[in-house]
């Protein structure tokens, strides 16, 4: 089966502060922002320069889920915990998140997977993000 993953999809509450933060803080450009009136669905798809893409999606009613404040604790609730991204050099992103905004879920340090470093943050609206630094071996 040739498949690939195109987008992770996100919930918020305030999408125009969210898309602006993911801009700033990702360097994602939008690709296409769209409404749907019958449900009262808004939405934006932010890509990367690197071809990934993440979908943040607001709708009225909405209310806050269960947010875990690490990776632990939301290992307890089933279902979506977190998107990932890697960077060669994990303590220049944490840090520049951090003075974005992000909240400290999971200091830099190491990983279970040998090799590899990573840290843990949130983003203003409490949803985690996987920050890994994986260690060339060549």
């Amino acid at each position: 089966m040739d498949t690939r993953l195109d987008h992770v999809g996100v919930n918020v509450r305030d999408l125009a502060a969210q898309t602006a933060w993911y801009k700033a803080a990702f360097g994602l450009k939008s690709v296409f922002e769209f409404h749907l009136d019958g449900p009262g669905l808004s939405g934006v798809v932010l890509e990367h320069p690197h071809g990934w893409r993440l979908e943040l999606l607001a709708r009225a009613g909405s209310a806050p889920g269960p947010r875990a404040p690490d990776p632990v604790t939301a290992a307890l609730t089933e279902g979506y915990g977190h998107f990932a991204v890697t960077t060669p050099e994990l303590d220049p992103v944490h840090d520049a998140l951090r003075a974005l905004g992000a909240g400290e879920a999971l200091a830099p340090g190491p990983s279970p997977e040998p090799g590899v470093r990573m840290a843990w943050v949130t983003d203003p609206e409490g949803n985690l993000i996987e920050l890994i630094e994986r260690r060339s071996t060549e």
